[in-house]
């Protein structure tokens, strides 16, 4: 038992340090009492009946909440007289109390009291037995026991409590058994109370935590937060003016994928080249002034393979027809022949036809000519 004493001391002393480091509001001396009355009953531990040898006891009760874990208090405890003594209350005990908030020493306070709590109660104090008549008896005592406590109302300024606990007579028989916790002198008391927590300067009735601010700080902290604002209203508006940009595009691509192809056929026609070479009158020998028209035609037929040149020859009207015929179909054979032998062009690849008298131009001497017509896939 003084090892348990012991250890809720410790409990209380570490609760108050790490408490202590806390910035609660509330702390001063007025603040954090509460006042409460209590009842039930009490009866020895051991030999005798439980319910029949209790008797009622009533008390009242002050207390302090130091930190949200511990508090500290005092307590007055009546026991009613039931037997033929004539005295009301055959023995009282006067006590300090100290209380450990087992919920709050390991779940931390959460800035209003829970519902429902539980203390671990530890106290000491004076036992007095009245008689009849003088001889009344003195001794001490200890109490150890637990509060179940369901706190109520809006603000949690009323609790209601069930208090079980052991008193121990500490002179009791000590000098026979050399024992102060002896449960031949402890006593069992079920008492159940309602306490009431007295409004504190903070006008609130329990420690609530303070907030200490420096007004730079803040003043700092709302200009940052109006600046992420604007910066997140830019950012919206860029996010729309995309999306927007988005659909736009969408609906041009869904229109172009629904638009239906137009196909257009492009025919190529066969590139033509005409080149005019002159003969003199009743010949049909290339001058040389004429060769660079048939070098052109031969350096074109060279570059695309693929050509084919229709040469014509023509002759002037003096003479008869078949002398006309005759010179004509010889100049065209004269610039194929150049073509072939000087130019090394496939003779396949050239058409050489006499069209007799020719009648393209107005002065009859211009129509003795060979027209070689190039032309190509």
């Amino acid at each position: 038992m003084k090892k348990n004493i012991l250890i809720l001391c410790m409990f209380g002393v570490s609760a108050l340090t790490v408490n202590g480091q806390t910035l609660l509001k509330g702390t001063k001396f007025t603040d954090n009492w509460s006042v409460g009355i209590k009842g039930g009953v009490t009866t020895p531990l051991t030999h005798s009946a439980f319910w029949k040898n209790s008797r009622p006891a009533v008390g009242v009760e002050l207390s302090k909440r130091i930190t949200p874990v511990l508090s500290l208090g005092t307590s007055a405890m009546g026991y009613i007289n039931t037997s033929s003594s004539k005295t009301a209350f055959d023995a009282s005990n006067i006590e300090l109390l100290s209380k450990f908030n087992i919920m709050n020493l390991f779940g931390g306070y959460p800035g209003t009291p829970r519902t429902f709590e539980m203390e671990a109660v530890a106290g000491i104090g004076w036992l007095h037995s009245y008689v009849n008549g003088t001889g009344d008896a003195n001794s001490w005592g200890t109490r150890l026991g637990m509060d179940f406590n369901f706190n109520i109302g809006k603000e949690k300024a009323w609790a209601i409590s069930l208090k079980p606990s052991l008193v121990y007579d500490m002179e009791g028989d000590f000098n026979r058994h050399k024992s102060r916790f002896n449960t031949n002198n402890a006593h069992v008391e079920l008492l159940a109370g309602i306490t009431y927590y007295l409004k504190g300067n903070s006008g609130r009735h329990h420690f609530t935590y303070a907030k200490e601010y420096d007004q730079a700080e803040v003043d700092r902290l709302n200009t940052d937060i109006n600046n992420l604002r604007s910066q997140l209203s830019n950012s919206r508006k860029q996010i729309e003016d995309a999306s927007n940009r988005a659909d736009m595009l969408q609906k041009q691509l869904s229109e172009c994928q629904n638009k239906k192809p137009i196909i257009e056929t492009i025919v190529e026609k066969a590139k033509t080249l005409e080149s005019i070479v002159t003969f003199r009158q009743g010949s049909s020998k290339i001058d040389a002034s004429q060769l660079p028209n048939v070098e052109r035609i031969a350096s074109y037929m060279n570059r695309h393979p693929e050509s084919k040149v229709v040469i014509k020859g023509y002759s002037s009207p003096e003479g008869s027809i078949e002398v006309n015929e005759r010179i004509a179909r010889a100049r065209a054979e004269s610039v194929k022949s150049v073509l072939t032998k000087k130019y090394r062009i496939a003779a396949s690849r050239i058409t050489a036809e006499g069209q007799g008298i020719g009648d393209m131009f107005s002065e009859p001497d211009w129509n003795r000519v060979s027209i070689c017509t190039l032309q190509e896939k």
